[in-house]
Order: structure tokens, then C-alpha cells, then sequence
């Protein structure tokens, strides 16, 4: 397998003097990209007309991680050509009540008896993430790693785009199936955020819409916790994300993003289901929690010292860690690559939602608030 990451800026152009000559069918160009690329496409169509043959997935986000840095008004572009292995491409439209059903028409379009794992991007804002992935992995006839993130437009929530074989979508969910003995993947995520407040039970909601809790309109027992912050939502109550859970005070949290709110409903739009008669609590967190966390997402992956500058690491990390950590936001991309070799390629972006199997490797889920790495490579040998 070989690999070649570089960046394209609207001020600076590319990174590299050339681009690569690595187009062929079993290339795969992943492209994360500033929301203004929907406007200004030109190093989108130069990406399409250099490599035809490729297949070429990318989305919008709220920064884009190259290497140790964080970029604004950027591409961050990694370029994978697989020498033993296979890749195949699958689509659908999205919308938050068809999510499900475009998991499942994902799955079936991937599934193989030697599919490996699937790699998925999806419309951050019209789409309810774990539908999305519910319909995934109801659909495969087995476990498999599936990994990704929901796409971002910064802190405004206004629009978001999905980039495939070339054009610029909104509406749209992409993923790449990963096929073949020789490929390699790892996996890690993990938060660090904190619950506090009482748990309140979810006494209405509908799917990924949250109305009310302890028969309190939601929003403004959430309005009430962020005080003046309010004003500033959907984007301030990214520093105060949603833990839910089956069961009072027993069994683990799931972290969950806002993506909306409806001031004449009083209700929340999250990026994930809120099951009624669950329950809620709020957390926040601290710049030490946040970095120790991306730290503690490598310790996750079985082997990290088996990383090596033949492969790709991708970080996706959520953008209400990024609104918290601030101008320190970068110290929770060295803390990921401090313990891994320093030839590293380190590609990734900010989400409105991460992709990624759970602890045990069996199932996945939509996280929110983590920091969720994918290793992916090739072995040099060829399989018996």
C-alpha cells in the first residue's frame, strides 16, 4: 500500500508541487474539506480530473486535522493505493427518518464474504447517526468494523456536504468497503467527559428529537443550566452534550451532540437517537480530561507500536471538543501521536459525529464528543 497526505489551502494552494501519480481503480482519495470548498470547488475538480480512475469520498467540517495541526479554509487530503486489496464504493440520499433504510441499502451494496471493514461519511445535519448506523450493522450478516463521522459546517449548523466521484452533495451518505486478507485495521475512541446534575427521564422524544424531560420542555430546562450561553445555542450546547442511559444510575452512558433546536417546540435535535423513558444528564469537561482522552483512544487500538508510515491513521473528533479546548486544541492531536512513530500519517477533521465499534470490537455505534481513531494498511506480503 502506498500513501501520499497533503493539503490544499484557499490562500496557499497545494501543499505539494505535484500531485501524486497514484490514480487506479483500487485508489481511494479521501478528501476532508473547509465548508467553503462547496463555493470555491476548483481543487475539488483538479482532485477529480488528476485521478479518474479513483474512487473519491470526502465532507465538510467543522477543522481539518493535518498531522499535529488544525486547519480553517483547507483540504486535507489523503491518497491510498492498495496493492493486494480491493475497494468498492456505495451511496444513498438521507434524510433523519430514512436513516435506517440508507444503512441498510450501505450494507447491502458493501456486503461480501471477504469485506473487512467499511469506512462511511454522511450529511451531518440531515441524517439521525445511529438510524444510520443501526441499519448498518442489523443488515450485515456479520460484525464488522465500521467507522467514520457526521460531516460539519463549523459552529454554524447550517449546512453540510458529502463529496463523491466528484460532486458536492448535500443529502448524501457515502462509504467505502475495504475487501482482502492483507488489510489491517485498528480502532480506539474515547471522551472524557464528565456527567453532572440530576438524571432526568426522557418523558417525550421522537427518535433523535428531544421534547420533554421529567415532563419539562427540554429546552428550557437546557437553557437553564447554560445561562448565558444560551443565547448562543445550537453551538453553546456543544459544551454541554447529552449522557443517556436505559437505567437509572446503572449501565454505561452514551454521549450524545446537539445538531438543532426548535424555539416554538421547546424541543432539542440530536445527532443520535434519545429513547424515550431513558435517561439524561448533562456533561462537561475540562482541557486535561479532553487531552488525556485522545491519549487514552490510541491505548484502545490492540497493537499502536505496530503503526508504521506505511499506513494511515484517521482522526475524527468531535467539534464541541475543539469549542472547549480553543486555542489549545492541537495538544489533543500530539497527545495522539506521542506515543506513535514520528513518520505517522495523520489525516482527519471535526465532526458533528463519530463512527466507530464499540469497546469489545463487536458492533458499532454513533459516538459523540470523542476523539475515534481508524489504522488502516496493507501487508507488504501477499496472502497464502
Amino acid at each position: 500500500m502506498k500513501v501520499s497526505v497533503f493539503k490544499h489551502t484557499l490562500q496557499s494552494g497545494w501543499s505539494t508541487p505535484e500531485l501524486p501519480s497514484m490514480d487506479s481503480p483500487n485508489t481511494l482519495i479521501i478528501v476532508f474539506g473547509a465548508p467553503e470548498y462547496r463555493d470555491h470547488p476548483d481543487a475539488l475538480i483538479e482532485l477529480n480530473s488528476t485521478f479518474p480512475q479513483s474512487i473519491k469520498i470526502g465532507c465538510s467540517t467543522a477543522g481539518e486535522i493535518f498531522g499535529e495541526t488544525i486547519q480553517d479554509r483547507s483540504l486535507s487530503v489523503s491518497v491510498l493505493q492498495f496493492e493486494y486489496s480491493e475497494i468498492r464504493l456505495a451511496s444513498s440520499s438521507i434524510t433523519r427518518e430514512s436513516s435506517y433504510k440508507a444503512g441498510q441499502s450501505i450494507a447491502s451494496t458493501l456486503e461480501r464474504d471477504d469485506l473487512k471493514s467499511i469506512f462511511i461519511l454522511s450529511d451531518g445535519l440531515n441524517v439521525n447517526g445511529s438510524e444510520l448506523v443501526n441499519g448498518m450493522d442489523e443488515s450485515l450478516s456479520r460484525p464488522h468494523l465500521i467507522s467514520g463521522g457526521l460531516a460539519g459546517d463549523g459552529d454554524r449548523f447550517n449546512n453540510t456536504w458529502t463529496w463523491r466521484g466528484g460532486e458536492v452533495k448535500t443529502g448524501e451518505v457515502i462509504a467505502v468497503g475495504f475487501y482482502g486478507d492483507s488489510l489491517e485495521f485498528m480502532h480506539g475512541s474515547y471522551g472524557g467527559w464528565s456527567a453532572f446534575g440530576p438524571e432526568r427521564l426522557v418523558t417525550r422524544s421522537k427518535e433523535n428529537v428531544l421534547f420533554k424531560l421529567d415532563n419539562h420542555p427540554a429546552l428550557e430546562l437546557y437553557k437553564q443550566y447554560l445561562g448565558e450561553e444560551a443565547k448562543h445555542l445550537p453551538a453553546s450546547g456543544l459544551l454541554f452534550p447529552l449522557a443517556i442511559r436505559s437505567e437509572r444510575g446503572i449501565g454505561e452512558q452514551i454521549v450524545r451532540t446537539i445538531l438543532a433546536i426548535d424555539e416554538e417546540q421547546k424541543s432539542i435535535t440530536f445527532a443520535g437517537t434519545i429513547p424515550e423513558g431513558s435517561y439524561a444528564q448533562l456533561m462537561s469537561a475540562n482541557f486535561e480530561q479532553l487531552i488525556e482522552g485522545a491519549s487514552q483512544a490510541v491505548n484502545q487500538m490492540p497493537t499502536p507500536s505496530n503503526i508504521s508510515y506505511q499506513g494511515i491513521l484517521l482522526g475524527v473528533s468531535c467539534v464541541g471538543r475543539r469549542l472547549l479546548l480553543g486555542e489549545r486544541a492541537e495538544e489533543e492531536l500530539e497527545s495522539v501521536l506521542e506515543s506513535l512513530p514520528d513518520s505517522t500519517n495523520f489525516s482527519g477533521f471535526y465532526s458533528y459525529g463519530e463512527i466507530s465499534p464499540n469497546v469489545s470490537g463487536v458492533n458499532c455505534s454513533l459516538k459523540n464528543q470523542t476523539m475515534t481513531l481508524t489504522y488502516i494498511n496493507e501487508n507488504p506480503c501477499i496472502p497464502s
